[in-house]
């Protein structure tokens, strides 16, 4: 199974489309991922990042609601523990 997690875009380098790069939050934890298969993709959108790759935007109340879902999967994973 692959696990696919929204980040934040809060910066982009590169204006080439096939080089560009963006710096992506996942929580705090900022990761440089390509943006190559995304190149509409503006500072502040959230995308969808596999393997170091955005494959694609997702709009903001999506990205919420999946990352409200992966807390809730942790705190139940923390209580089993």
């Amino acid at each position: 199974m692959c696990l696919a997690v929204p980040g934040k875009v809060v910066s982009i380098s590169q204006d080439e489309p096939l080089l560009r790069k963006g710096k992506v939050s996942f929580g705090g934890v900022i990761k440089e991922v390509s943006l190559a298969y995304v190149p509409e993709v503006k500072i502040d959108d959230y995308v969808i990042v596999h393997v170091g790759f955005a494959l694609s935007i997702l709009d903001q109340e999506a990205a919420e609601k999946s990352l409200a879902e992966f807390q809730e999967m942790e705190a139940i994973l923390s209580m089993e523990q």
